[in-house]
């Protein structure tokens, strides 16, 4: 059986920082960006990617579905 390995992919222009996903995260792969969206928002981005292990507690928790989240095989 192989290594699971997570992704996460944020809509940055629907994103309004309510920094709910860098909560929920339990490895803190998430932070909120110092630039700002189109709205004005401080945006989530992920920040350590190689840590993410795609248990899209940050999906669930994003009130706008901003995030999406993938999981892939890794050798």
């Amino acid at each position: 059986m192989g290594k699971i390995k997570g992704a996460i992919v944020v809509n940055i222009e629907r994103c309004k920082g309510c920094n709910l996903c860098v909560v929920a995260c339990p490895l803190k792969v998430i932070a909120l960006a110092k630039e700002v969206n189109s709205k004005g928002y401080n945006f989530a981005q992920p920040v350590l990617d190689d840590t993410c292990i795609g248990c899209a507690s940050c999906a669930m928790v994003c009130p706008d579905g901003c995030i999406s989240v993938y999981k892939v095989k890794a050798e």
